[in-house]
Order: structure tokens, then C-alpha cells, then sequence
């Protein structure tokens, strides 16, 4: 591959493949609906591979909702917290489906939107999530109507409704228990209802997933209700299929040798410092050197991580950060002035496309 000016994303399209074509086996075999979460990824040079796998896309603003439309067609799921006047006027000109978060909204924008399915996001009082900050169910949770009772009473302008209650659940015994406990608690509601989102954040394209049993879970549920599901996977359909790639600056001793690279997780995988969770890396090998590995903005918590190299890392040395696509390339930021990575793609072919370069003048327009 012709050297490639660091830093960049990368995306692999025969990783990326692999995950789609899980979730083919999930569609075919249980007759879910998967749509994509363009909260999670909206890096759309890829979309013509992923329209094969998944039946439309699922958005948290009207700008994604309309990039949906434009760019990856299908469905369009519409959902916001909450939507302005403006939004739903905007919104209903290319959404199939309009998903308000609250009894409000709905009722505040229904007349906006006639002649589009409408559907209502349900919080069951249940999740799964690792952190308290990405929890729909936490205490005070704006995300969702609970109260069952008046729910049924605008269930006249429903066609749908979405749970959204999981984030990085890989526990199928959690998400099977979950699936009973929403059909207990809301069946005289699902039978009133065309069709039913159970939202994203399965992990279900983890390696050695019970792929038949949720297959089946997902089957038995809707034939029960005479409901179509839908799921909206976003990291599932992403996971480990990017890499952002840096080069080492400079390596300096404080205690233990630190490798600065031409990246920045403040600026290029936020999530690491928002969540305090630690970057993978994916090159070089692991091994007995110790290092830690730090971005180049003035932030003092820039750091990728600590870790344990097959090699000291010298000063030009290639480092290639994993997973760096899920809620990442949708928060790159523009923090310090330091320069945007490339997005780049390995295509099915065994090209490598150079899709997007940054400038200066794409630092100084996001500006004023």
C-alpha cells in the first residue's frame, strides 16, 4: 500500500463485512429489521457495502436523518429527544418513520406529520449498561415514557413504539430476560402496534454470540404479538473493522518512557477520556517493553493508554489504534488546532481509497 500521510482512520471493508454478514443471519433467520444508528457511525463512503446488509438507517437529529435519506436511502427512522417546530416540518419531508420521546412531543407534532408512521420511545424501567452516563433507565432518565397508563391513551396515533434500553449488553441471557419482561408489561400495547424497535446496543457480532437462541428470541417474540421487529445496531455493525494510524513524534522519560503521536484521543477517540476506558492497540505486538502512549494536545490527560510493546517505540515507529470507529469518528473535534485524520478505506477489491483529507481552511470554516 502506497504510504499514506498519518494520522488517518482506517476502515476495512472485509471486517466490516464480516459484522454485516451477522447481521444478514440475524435478518434472514428471525425476520428483525436491522437499521443502522447513524449516532454511532455516519461515515457514509461505506454506505453502498452496507446497504446490502441492513434495511435503512435510524437517526438522533434531523441533520442524520436527512444524511440517512440523502446518502444511504431505505428506511428513515426519525428520533430526537426533542424536536423544534422547524425539525419536524424539515424532518417530514424524507422520514418514514417520525419516534417522539415524549407524550409532548407527540402530541405537540402529530399534525405535522400525517401521513408518516409515528411511534413513541418507551423507558421500561429496565437497562444494561456499564456506565451510569449511557444508562436510559438511570434515576431522573429523560429518555422515554413510563408512565404504562397514558401511553395507552395516545396509542390511537401509534403505528410503532422503540425500546432503547441497552449499551454493550453481549449477555444474552440479560437481553432474553429483558425481551420477556417488555412482552409481560406491554403486551395489550404491542398488540395494538404494526411494528417495534428493541433499539441498539447488543452486542450480538461478539465472537461466540448465541446467535440461535436470540434468532429465536426475536422470531418468537414477534410472531406472539403479530409485531415486525426492528434492531439498531451501531457499534455491532462496526465493531474492530477501523483503526486510527499514528506516528510516533517524540519519545521522552518521566519515570517510564512516553511516545507521543501525531493523533490525540481528546480530539480523535473522545470516548476513552469520557468513559476513563483505555485504547486498544492493534500494532505493534504485545510484549515486555513497558510505554505509555499519548496524544499530542496540551490536555495532561491525553493519553491512549499504558502499555507492554514487543519493542521500545522509537521516533517515527508506526501505532495503530483499534476499534477507533464506534462513537469516535462522529466526535472528532477539532480541539487545539491539531491536524484532522484522513479517512481512509481498504475496499473489498484490495484497493485503498484515499476518501477525505483535512485543511486548514476545514479548521478555520468550523469556526466563524
Amino acid at each position: 500500500m502506497k504510504k499514506i500521510t498519518t494520522p488517518y482512520y482506517l476502515i476495512d471493508e472485509h471486517k466490516l463485512q464480516k459484522n454485516l454478514k451477522i447481521i444478514q443471519h440475524i435478518r434472514e433467520v428471525s425476520g428483525a429489521k436491522p437499521v443502522l444508528a447513524l449516532k454511532c457511525f455516519s461515515t457514509w463512503c461505506v454506505f453502498d457495502l452496507m446497504r446490502h446488509y441492513l434495511d435503512g438507517t435510524t437517526s438522533s437529529s434531523l441533520f442524520e436523518a436527512r444524511l440517512g435519506y440523502e446518502k444511504f436511502g431505505k428506511e428513515v427512522h426519525a428520533y430526537s429527544v426533542a424536536f423544534s417546530k422547524s425539525d419536524i416540518k424539515k424532518v417530514s419531508k424524507f422520514a418514514d418513520k417520525v419516534i417522539f420521546n415524549s407524550i409532548s412531543q407527540l402530541l405537540m407534532h402529530h399534525g405535522d406529520v400525517s401521513g408518516i408512521q409515528l411511534g413513541l420511545r418507551i423507558n421500561p424501567g429496565i437497562s444494561y449498561s456499564h456506565f451510569d452516563l449511557a444508562d436510559p433507565a438511570r434515576k431522573y432518565s429523560r429518555l422515554g415514557v413510563s408512565d404504562k397508563d397514558e401511553i395507552l391513551k395516545v396509542s390511537a396515533l401509534l403505528s410503532g413504539v422503540m425500546f432503547h434500553f441497552n449499551c454493550e449488553n453481549d449477555d444474552i441471557e440479560s437481553i432474553s430476560t429483558a425481551i420477556d419482561l417488555i412482552g409481560q408489561n406491554y403486551g395489550p400495547l404491542l398488540e395494538k402496534m404494526e411494528w417495534v424497535s428493541l433499539g441498539g446496543g447488543l452486542y450480538f457480532t461478539k465472537d461466540g454470540y448465541p446467535l440461535d437462541r436470540f434468532c429465536k428470541k426475536l422470531k418468537n417474540f414477534s410472531e406472539k404479538f403479530g409485531i415486525q421487529v426492528y434492531l439498531e445496531p451501531g457499534e455491532a455493525t462496526i465493531t474492530n473493522c477501523t483503526e486510527l494510524v499514528t506516528t510516533v513524534l517524540d519519545v521522552i522519560h518521566n519515570e517510564m518512557d512516553i511516545a507521543i503521536v501525531d493523533a490525540s484521543v481528546e480530539a480523535h477517540m473522545l470516548d476513552h477520556l469520557i468513559y476513563r476506558t483505555t485504547a486498544k492497540i492493534a500494532s505493534p505486538e504485545p510484549g515486555t517493553h513497558p510505554i505509555i502512549i499519548a496524544g499530542r494536545t496540551c490536555l495532561a490527560g491525553d493519553v491512549f493508554g499504558e502499555y507492554k510493546l514487543k519493542a521500545p517505540l522509537k521516533i517515527g515507529s508506526e501505532v495503530r489504534i483499534a476499534d477507533a470507529a464506534g462513537y469516535t469518528m462522529v466526535k472528532k473535534n477539532w480541539f487545539n488546532g491539531i491536524q484532522m485524520p484522513s479517512i481512509v478505506v481498504h475496499r473489498l477489491d484490495g484497493t485503498t481509497e484515499v476518501v477525505r483529507t483535512f485543511k486548514y481552511q476545514d479548521f478555520k470554516r468550523n469556526l466563524s
